[in-house]
């Protein structure tokens, strides 16, 4: 089937998932079907085609493959086990794809769900940024059986400059909660050297700057250090604190489950927790900054 001729579905259209359904109505040449509790975003996407669907099942009725861009794996499970659902929906050849990052157990056990009503059910979570959504950079990572891989590849194409086929289901959500992890951890680690360096007399600027030059160098000290540590700027409608909790929980999970002692992860969700706790808990993820840096 061509791009062309598959119908789409989106539900989700938040930070990440507007800019990714805009890409794929402006990109496939499909008709977009799209749902979201705010009427806002459906309102900017009208502009491009989308056509905006009452409820997420009715996305499904009309879409051959449906685009999920939600909070948490709970929601996704919510929705697809809803006695109106996207389960309640599922037809052979449907294929949902988790764009968001949810716990692998559940994700492999609702590709059963999903399975057992001849429909599948794909992991594909995200990475990068809000900008790298609008211009069509997003990293993706990918955990489907070769066949419905190659079938999605094409529109995956659409939003994202590197993607990547991790295995079957729940292999791409492996993947991107162990990268979300090493970010977490890195922004700690960025954090304790801002609040070090400042007191020992270097300029904060220079030393990420300088950095940059070296072996410390990363993509977490050129987008959160400097763009967000650095100025001290950690706005809402950004990667919360919450969330960020919330996908250490998941990395937090997986280590148990494989016997690894994840000090590293364990304290990084302390200072996420500490930030929550100080209120900070829809701010921006770097602002445990704040926390790192003030005197003990």
């Amino acid at each position: 089937m061509s791009t062309a001729a598959q119908a789409l579905g989106f539900i989700g259209l938040g930070v990440m998932g507007e800019p990714i359904c805009r890409n794929l109505a402006l990109k496939s040449g499909a008709r977009v079907y799209a749902c979201d509790r705010d009427p806002a975003p459906l309102a900017r996407l009208a502009t491009q085609g989308v056509l905006a669907a009452s409820s997420a099942s009715a996305v499904a009725e009309q879409a051959d493959i449906v685009f999920l861009s939600l909070p948490s794996g709970e929601i996704v499970a919510e929705l697809a086990r809803a006695t109106d659902g996207l389960l309640a929906a599922a037809r052979r050849g449907l294929v949902v794809v988790d764009l968001g990052t949810s716990p692998v157990e559940l994700t492999r056990q609702l590709a059963q769900e999903f399975a057992s009503r001849g429909a599948s059910f794909v992991d594909a979570p995200v990475a990068r940024t809000r900008a790298a959504a609008e211009a069509g950079t997003l990293s993706v990572m990918v955990g489907a059986d070769v066949k419905t891989y190659d079938r999605l590849r094409p529109l995956l194409d659409m939003f994202a400059s590197d993607v990547t086929h991790c295995g079957p289901v729940g292999c791409g959500q492996v993947v991107k909660i162990l990268n979300n992890m090493v970010l977490f951890e890195t922004v700690v680690a960025l954090s304790e050297a801002h609040a070090i360096g400042t007191r020992s007399g270097v300029d904060p600027k220079l030393l990420f700057e300088t950095l940059a030059k070296g072996s410390a160098d990363s993509f977490a000290l050129r987008n959160h250090g400097m763009k967000a540590i650095l100025p001290g700027i950690f706005p809402e409608r950004a990667f919360s604190t919450e969330y960020a909790r919330k996908d250490l929980s998941y990395a937090l999970r997986l280590a148990q489950e494989s016997a690894v002692d994840a000090s590293g992860a364990r304290n990084a969700d302390s200072w996420l927790r500490k930030a929550v706790e100080a209120g900070d808990g829809d701010l921006y993820f770097p602002v445990i900054s704040r926390l790192i840096g003030r005197k003990h």
